[in-house]
């Protein structure tokens, strides 16, 4: 969700919807925001978790609540990681998936319903490229370019035509072998194929799935006609995608300004300004934020607890710039809370930190970005 909700880009390709997707050489620096925690990988591929941990979702063996950061395991070849609502799942550089944290409907796709304070692998394979985990379900991309899904499908989110309520371990969405990416919002999934189209299912009650429709979807359903995806993201009741002309379109649910635009809901994609040089985008909880070309970085939405990061606690119906950095890379993570990588590889949160999720030390909540001490 990439609650989350951001889209984990693992594949050394990823936010390119005509490449097929290939492992990362390199773990890159990602980061990933549930609810109430976040996660975040360092160049070098090692993985920090901090905030809520009620349900194991830092990782450290323990359920205990940190307001700094700690490090999952002593592995150093992660490549990618999301953050849902209070689960992770992130992918290794060999090609393997690994879940924590809530599990009350599969979510981890281990084949159980159990809580999970530690990564669990999913399965033997060892060819999974991108991860996106939501609210309770959770969707991969393999290399060899097949969807899967797993955990809750009660409005049809895994995309098997509503065959299960639950499924425990990961299912194959269709049989296409072109799914590029995958992104998972609060009970709706999107995704982007090689050849550029974007395709969303599940939950439309606020028109997320840019179909044009206020209803639901279990199968994989085109969005529009346009050839030139580039990034996709599911918010929880919202979704923002780049096409690679550096256009930003929205749709979807609009009570806070998250679509960038006045008005009420989209059922389908509208463009968000007129403004050709986006980079990347994060959709969370009615908030988003943006990278430009030019390296500055653009939030909007709901902003109570000064999520915007302009320093004020007042919802944007518009992108509204995020200080004057021009450093920022399109590793962004939205939500109650935000943050984002600057080129330097130093990260940055600000919002909401009832739980510690800035992982600043303390539970204060902050309207502009904090850097995010990380151990060495």
């Amino acid at each position: 969700m990439s609650t989350g909700i951001a889209v984990a880009a693992v594949a050394a390709t990823a936010g390119s919807a005509s490449a097929s997707p290939a492992l990362a050489a390199a773990p890159p620096a990602t980061v990933a925001a549930g609810y109430a925690h976040t996660c975040a990988i360092r160049t070098g591929g090692t993985l920090w978790c901090w905030g809520s941990n009620a349900n194991g979702q830092l990782g450290d063996g323990t359920k205990t609540s940190r307001t700094t950061a700690v490090r999952v395991g002593d592995a150093t070849t992660w490549a990618g990681v999301d953050a849902g609502t209070s689960h992770n799942c992130a992918v290794r550089t060999d090609g393997t998936l690994w879940c924590w944290g809530s599990n009350s409907r599969g979510q981890l796709g281990d084949g159980s319903t159990t809580d999970r304070t530690a990564p669990v692998r999913v399965g033997t394979a060892t060819n999974w490229t991108t991860v996106s985990a939501g609210d309770r379900h959770t969707c991969a991309v393999r290399t060899d370019g097949t969807l899967w899904c797993w955990g809750f499908n009660r409005l049809g989110q895994l995309g098997d035509g509503a065959q299960v309520y639950v499924a425990t371990t990961p299912l194959q969405v269709g049989t296409a072998s072109t799914w590029a990416s995958v992104t998972t919002g609060f009970a709706h999934t999107c995704g982007t194929r090689t050849d550029g189209t974007l395709w969303c299912w599940g939950d439309s009650s606020a028109g997320q799935l840019g179909l044009g429709i206020l209803s639901y979807r279990t199968t994989p359903g085109q969005v529009g006609t346009a050839t030139n995806w580039a990034t996709v993201t599911a918010g929880y009741t919202f979704t923002c995608a780049t096409r690679t002309d550096g256009t930003l379109w929205c749709f979807g649910e609009n009570g806070y300004g998250q679509l960038g635009v006045t008005g009420t809901y989209q059922a389908s994609p509208v463009q968000v300004g007129s403004v050709a040089t986006w980079t990347g985008v994060a959709a969370g909880f009615d908030t988003a934020c943006a990278s430009r070309a030019d390296g500055s970085l653009w939030c909007w939405g709901n902003n109570a607890a000064g999520q915007i990061g302009d320093g004020t606690t007042t919802h944007r119906y518009a992108p509204t710039r995020v200080g004057t950095a021009t450093t920022w890379t399109a590793a962004l993570a939205a939500g109650y809370h935000n943050c984002g990588f600057r080129t330097d590889d130093s990260l940055w949160c600000w919002g909401s930190n009832a739980n510690g999720e800035l992982g600043d030390g303390t539970t204060t909540a902050r309207p502009a970005p904090q850097q995010v001490s990380l151990p060495a």
